[in-house]
């Protein structure tokens, strides 16, 4: 079943809400109730219940006991960052849960389960980048059936205390190790309500006892297993794999419920990894129907205008890009191009730098099957064995694919840039291309190496414009960083799988001059829509990014001093990020170069869809939007219908509350993707790993906590971890602020991007766990060894060095 996030006017829902309950015969009521009265549907129950949510944050509504909804809420202090509300005092007494009523904040946001029971609270929004938004710690017996991933409502009441932590356990002979859960000071609170449950099917094991059914759900999201009836009553058997929905979910005294939907088979099947995947983060599979049948209906309308296919002379109604020269350039596997550019030098020595983006607006009609299908999936989803499209086939890798000699329609927007790489000025038209060329990245970067390397097919003209991209992209680039962009090297390393799918092994994808000429003139493109659309006052989707908070640079500048890299100040790097970027230069080459982007990586925010207008903090763009990519990205395709309109001389003004919503969904949407393959990554790599158990491998620490130190393979990136019972050969205390493990030896510290030699342990798919054990450290290179001998220094905001402050 698809779902269209906006499906009715916010404003009107809020009104006739606000109509009932400030009505003088009105008696507090659970939120399903306000469905019936307000004539909505089943399927509205999200909406409403997001609704009721904003207007707590507003002050207009407060829960009351048993979740009823109170009207007239009472303004109260806040957290930083969050909007509260509070509970109403001016009801009777019988109206009101005695632990309700002392006027404490309500807040909104994502749960996280601990396995010992406790969670966490992520508040939504961002806060105000010096003070971000704390998570609301929530003690075990006061987060109700909540389950990681929810979407809850939190009254706050206090601030954690260390009590709250539980008990330090023993390891051996009374040897003691810190707590395996222990956060930091922070608000402290209680689940109040489950505004949205994250999902209500789960997969997991198959067992049985004493006649009864249980499942064991993957991955430890619940402690115990849960009861799902009769075992004579499923065609299961035991070990098999099953999809999973909850009747009840546990609680801190309930084990919980379920039933049984779907059995997947036993271990070991071909492909039921994936299956696994498909189940667990509900991922569409086919098509419907009457989608196919719309996107079937578009391509026949295409060849019934252009009969002559490549020989189809340009719609009149479309800027004729036709006559110039525009070529593809992507991987080599790769089965759609939906992007295509071209580069010509103009007589006063500016560059004219063209993005022709494939028009898929013209196929997708709001509100059509396509469309409908298109929102619910928001972007295409990339597993390592196969992709999951956000538009069907017949469309992606036909019409809105930019195959060469053929006639296709874009969006091209062309912009002019002088010789320094700055823009002065913008054009944007509906067109039509003939693609001259498609070419990959390894022969371009092949051409670069070597001229002669061309391929046969290449024009001197397709030649000498490839040779200009090169030398205008390095232009651009150049630019983008002196005004502040970040560039941390995070070697991307993909798995390589047989025809079962099995990993077979690993290599690292390489990112060359050719990649960067595409990524330069695509967020070239982006920012010069965005610019165009934000001159003209028209809200729409931006791709924001905030600045790390000042703590989270705080605790990044105390690690880089523990490596004796440079007496950073967080202050500085909070105001200027070239401070940031001077580091990354200073440690490039040398083995601490991933250690110090993995723990820059670890303070930085994540990027999501927005309307708010908010720059890209690593792009240091202060207006950015993603629009090169409308195949298989549902933001990008809102923002291609809003230069529809404007070139046709309107001015839209779409509800910024409808933006909001779309852009919360399209952020969810890829989240749940992003987390998709990650997990189906896992999965493949715990199988590689467990017909390998007792091999060694060259490894880098990637984290450190009180219970162990994370690591990943070199050559295959499994991670696993070694947990803190095994490291037997000292007594390590754990540094929270740095993230290091400190041994009673002098100089034993084990932090991120140091490197191991570890063995295989454990590598067990229903946990999703893989144990290592250390062999044996392996030493700094001579490099880094030079750096750390040298004095430390600080790092002005120019990014030069000068002399260290002394210590008062």
């Amino acid at each position: 079943m698809t779902i269209n996030p906006v499906t009715h006017d916010i404003n009107e829902l809020r009104a006739k809400i606000l109509d009932i309950v400030s009505r003088p015969n009105y008696k507090p009521q659970k939120p399903k109730k306000f469905l019936e009265q307000l004539g909505l549907a089943s399927d509205d129950k999200k909406q409403l219940k997001m609704v009721l949510a904003e207007m707590m944050g507003r002050g207009e509504l407060a829960y009351g006991s048993s979740h009823l909804v109170l009207p007239k809420a009472v303004p109260a202090a806040t957290v930083p960052g969050a909007v509260p509300t509070t509970f109403s005092s001016d009801k009777p007494s019988e109206e009101r849960s005695s632990s309700r009523d002392s006027g404490k904040p309500v807040v909104v946001g994502k749960f996280q389960r601990k396995t010992s029971g406790i969670g966490f609270v992520r508040l939504r929004g961002m806060g105000n980048g010096e003070e971000e938004l704390r998570d609301v710690f929530i003690p075990a017996h006061l987060t109700r059936d909540a389950a990681s991933g929810d979407t809850v409502a939190v009254e706050i009441f206090g601030e954690r205390e260390r009590d709250d932590y539980g008990k330090s356990t023993k390891r051996g002979k009374g040897k003691k190790f810190q707590r395996e859960e222990e956060p930091e000071r922070g608000p402290r609170g209680r689940v109040v309500e489950i505004v949205e449950r994250a999902s209500n099917r789960f997969v997991g094991t198959f067992y049985t006892e004493n006649g009864w059914a249980f499942v064991k759900v993957d991955g430890g999201v619940f402690k115990e297993p849960l009861h799902v009836g009769d075992a004579s009553s499923t065609s299961a058997k035991p070990n098999d794999k099953v999809v999973i929905e909850m009747i009840n979910f546990p609680t801190l005294h309930n084990d919980g419920e379920a039933v049984i939907v779907e059995v997947l088979g036993p271990h070991g099947v071909p492909g039921l990894d994936t299956l696994l995947i498909f189940r667990e983060y509900n991922l569409p599979e086919n098509f419907g129907e009457a989608t196919l049948r719309a996107a079937r209906n578009e391509v026949q309308e295409f060849f019934r205008q252009f009969p002559d296919g490549d020989d189809s002379a340009c719609p009149t109604d479309r800027y004729d890009a036709t006559v110039e020269t525009t070529l593809t350039i992507d991987p080599a596997d790769a089965r759609d191009f939906d992007d295509a550019v071209s580069l010509v030098p103009l007589e006063n020595g500016h560059w004219r730098l063209g993005v022709h983006i494939a028009d898929v607006t013209h196929f997708v009609k709001p509100g059509s099957p396509i469309d409908k299908e298109a929102t619910d999936r928001a972007t295409s989803v990339y597993l390592p064995d196969r992709v999951i499209p956000m538009l069907p086939e017949v469309l992606s890798n036909s019409l809105a694919s930019l195959q060469p000699g053929k006639l296709r329609f874009t969006k091209s927007v062309y912009m002019e840039f002088n010789a320094e790489g700055v823009r002065t000025h913008t054009e944007i038209y509906k067109s039509a291309i003939r693609s001259n060329c498609r070419t990959n990245y390894d022969e371009v970067q092949d051409f670069f190496d070597d001229p002669k390397a061309a391929p046969k097919n290449w024009t001197p003209e397709i030649r000498d414009m490839i040779d200009r991209m090169h030398e205008f992209s390095q232009i651009l680039r150049k630019k983008r960083f002196a005004r502040g962009s970040l560039e941390m090297n995070m070697p991307e390393v993909k798995i390589d799988l047989d025809n079962d799918g099995a990993v077979v092994g690993a290599h690292v994808y390489p990112y060359r001059e050719s990649n960067q000429l595409i990524e330069e003139f695509m967020l070239a493109a982006n920012e010069a829509v965005a610019d165009y659309l934000h001159g003209k006052k028209i809200p729409f989707i931006r791709r924001i990014h905030m600045p790390p908070s000042l703590r989270k640079l705080r605790t990044f500048a105390d690690f880089i001093r523990s490596l004796e890299i440079a007496d950073l100040d967080a202050d500085e790097m909070f105001e200027s990020r070239f401070v940031i970027q001077k580091l990354l230069d200073h440690v490039k080459g040398t083995q601490q170069e991933l250690a110090v982007n993995f723990s820059l990586l670890r303070s930085m925010q994540k990027a999501i869809y927005s309307p708010d207008p908010e720059g890209h903090y690593a792009l240091a763009s202060s207006c950015y939007a993603h629009f090169t990519s409308p195949i298989r990205r549902y933001p990008d395709l809102t923002v291609h219908r809003l230069l529809d309109r404007v070139l046709a001389g309107e001015t839209p003004r779409p509800e910024p509350r409808e933006l909001l919503l779309l852009a919360e969904h399209c952020s969810e949407r890829e989240q749940r993707a992003e987390d998709a393959e990650r997990e189906l990554v896992k999965l493949k790599l715990i199988d590689y790993m467990s017909k390998h158990i007792g091999d060694t491998m060259e490894a880098v620490i990637t984290g450190v906590e009180m219970f162990g130190v994370f690591v990943m393979g070199i050559e295959i990136p499994a991670e696993g971890l070694i947990r803190l019972e095994a490291l037997t050969d000292d007594i390590y205390r754990f540094d929270r602020n740095l993230k290091i493990l400190t041994g009673n030896r002098d100089g034993n510290t084990m932090k991120i991007g140091d490197r191991l030699v570890v063995e295989v342990v454990r590598a067990d798919p229903d946990s999703r766990q893989i144990d290592f054990r250390l062999v044996k450290r392996l030493k700094a290179d001579n490099k880094t060894a030079a750096l750390k001998r040298s004095p430390v220094k600080r790092l002005d905001p120019k990014g030069k060095s000068k002399p260290k402050k002394k210590k008062r």
